[in-house]
């Protein structure tokens, strides 16, 4: 049990770390050398002990270093005495400037897109991502807890923004692909490895099977260009079988024998076309335009439409089900994903480019929303709350700065009395 726990008055503890301990002790130590200037007074007389002098200066100095300090404190936050001092009160008078100021800070230090840019390049969102999933938290609490911010975010974030960032991030990817040498190359592979035949195979057996189901279409055309006279002798009827059958031939033997002189010219025509993929400009840009063409198709912008909706969807249902979705074969491709993003450089330095520009985009869209909404939260705020609450936040070393004062006077005075006895 300590003194104030003794007397009643645990409240008033400094030690409690409390505005009105402090408050008690600042007072407190006011009234004390207000004692002892009453107790100098009364001794000081000519022919008695200097140090009564010495006492009288360091008491009185200190008296009005402590009240002129009570009063700098006290104007922070209400007219002392009551009494409407101009200058006084400042922070009630002053809290809508205040929050405006606040709100212009964290505009100009924290939300703006040049400044947010600064700082994102410092910040390595990858590895930390990586290390969350290659390592996930153990805890249920934490898993739950990252799992509902996430499923916040994404159910937040707009989708005609963040959607079309994505999608439109995507088609611009496939957009900058180059598809021609790819498919060049791979079509070399497959010759060299004698796999284009099977793909020669299956040409055939199409082909085999569109002339099966056309065989009527193909007697109609002959029967519409023959003459009455064959048609009356039924010549047409068979040279149209003929022709049919001779097709029919034709894509037999070159599925039966590997080197029949269509079938090499086909593996021709698929070398020479794996050759112009990769090295003639003009075919390039021609698989550059289809592909260009097949990405701007309403088909293909459903698709990727599609697509992200249904990653959203996955991902928002993840984030909801931390432990499913951190098990199985989904955690370990989450884990995998992780450990890749602190290995592979490239991908690394892709995804925080990604999150800069997305942080930077969002910063740049709501800056200014919450910039007016701190603003207005502090305008909103009544006077007497802002003062208790700044007062509880600050006011114990507000206080400090009291004894401080009080002491620094009373050592002030001492000397200045010192410098007076021997002038």
């Amino acid at each position: 049990m300590n003194l104030f726990q003794a007397i009643g008055l645990d409240r008033f503890n400094p030690a409690q770390g409390g505005v009105r301990g402090m408050r008690v002790v600042a007072s407190g130590l006011l009234v004390i050398m207000a004692g002892l200037y009453l107790l100098a007074r009364s001794h000081e007389a000519p022919g008695a002990a200097a140090g009564w002098g010495y006492l009288r200066a360091f008491a009185e100095a200190a008296m009005v270093g402590g009240l002129a300090d009570w009063f700098a404190v006290t104007a922070l936050f209400r007219h002392p005495l009551g009494l409407p001092i101009p200058h006084t009160a400042i922070i009630p008078r002053n809290k809508d400037r205040i929050g405006d100021s606040l709100a212009a800070f964290l505009r100009v230090n924290f939300l703006t897109a040049s400044v947010v840019a600064r700082r994102m390049y410092r910040v390595d969102a990858a590895g930390a991502l990586g290390r969350l999933l290659a390592h996930p938290p153990e805890g249920g609490r934490t898993r739950a807890g990252i799992g509902r911010a996430l499923a916040t975010i994404l159910e937040s974030l707009g989708d005609d923004r963040f959607g079309a960032m994505v999608k439109g991030a995507l088609a611009s990817r496939l957009r900058g692909f180059d598809l021609a040498p790819l498919l060049g190359r791979t079509l070399d592979a497959a010759i060299v490895e004698n796999r284009h035949a099977e793909m020669l195979d299956g040409l055939i057996g199409w082909a085999s099977r569109i002339l099966l189901h056309n065989e009527g279409m193909i007697h109609e055309m002959v029967q519409a260009r023959t003459g009455k006279f064959m048609r009356w002798t039924g010549l047409d009827e068979k040279l149209s079988t003929a022709i049919v059958e001779g097709l029919h031939k034709l894509l037999d033997d070159m599925t039966t024998d590997p080197h029949h002189p269509l079938r090499l010219k086909a593996q021709e025509g698929m070398e020479d076309l794996a050759h112009k993929l990769q090295h003639d400009p003009a075919t390039r840009a021609k698989v550059a335009q289809i592909k260009g063409d097949l990405i701007d198709s309403p088909a293909v912008a459903a698709w990727l439409d599609t697509l992200w909706q249904g990653a959203r969807l996955r991902l928002i249902d993840a984030a909801r089900d931390p432990n499913a979705a951190l098990g199985g074969q989904v955690g370990e491709a989450l884990k995998q994903l992780g450990a890749t993003l602190q290995t592979d450089p490239r991908l690394r330095a892709t995804f925080n480019r990604f999150a800069r520009r997305m942080t930077v985009g969002l910063v740049a869209d709501y800056g200014d929303g919450i910039v007016k909404l701190v603003s207005e939260t502090i305008r909103g705020w009544d006077a007497r709350t802002v003062t208790s609450q700044l007062e509880n936040a600050v006011g114990r070393d507000l206080q400090y700065i009291r004894v401080n004062g009080t002491l620094v006077g009373g050592l002030i005075g001492i000397g200045l009395h010192a410098i007076g006895q021997f002038i």
